[in-house]
């Protein structure tokens, strides 16, 4: 991946074709993970999905009635910013502001899901070796950090009043 830049309005990245090949796959387990209806069920899609209140089920019950279809809806409609805007076979990445915040959200929400897969805590390392699966999803997670942070940096880069 080249990192996102700030170029005028917009910021700019190149991902290759692996790259977008996995985070297509990524995006995939992320909407099949959303369409579940048993949010409780899976404690990844719990922590996408976070109780309003954990004290009182009554409360964390009318939260959710409240929120959870706009909060899926959201998620949704940021994961088909992401889709549109990446290169099925790689290449270019151009977003405005508006879908840069689509790509960080779901990229968040990425990262959080594989986080709570591979159990991962402030003491994880980056993998040494890549001999085995979980290896290669903790390298994931740690390139969707780089993603991430190359994204946040182009957009702080991009600010107005900035050099």
């Amino acid at each position: 991946m080249k990192p996102f830049r700030a170029r005028g309005d917009e910021v700019v990245a190149s991902f290759d074709r692996a790259e977008a090949g996995v985070l297509g796959l990524l995006l995939d387990q992320l909407e099949q993970l959303l369409d579940d209806d048993d949010p409780g069920g899976d404690p990844v899609l719990a922590r996408l999905l976070p109780e309003g209140h954990r004290g009182d089920p009554r409360l964390a019950a009318d939260y959710r009635d409240m929120t959870e279809s706009a909060l899926r809806g959201g998620k949704a409609d940021d994961l088909a910013t992401v889709r549109a805007t990446l290169p099925a076979h790689g290449g270019r990445v151009r977003l405005d502001r508006e879908q840069a915040g689509g790509w960080l959200r779901t990229t968040n929400d990425l990262r959080l899901a594989l986080g709570v897969r591979l159990d991962i805590t402030e003491d994880t390392e980056p993998p040494e070796d890549l001999a085995g699966e979980e290896s290669h999803q903790l390298a994931v997670y740690y390139w969707l950090t780089a993603v991430q942070g190359s994204l946040v940096d182009a957009l702080v880069a991009g600010r107005p009043g900035r050099a």
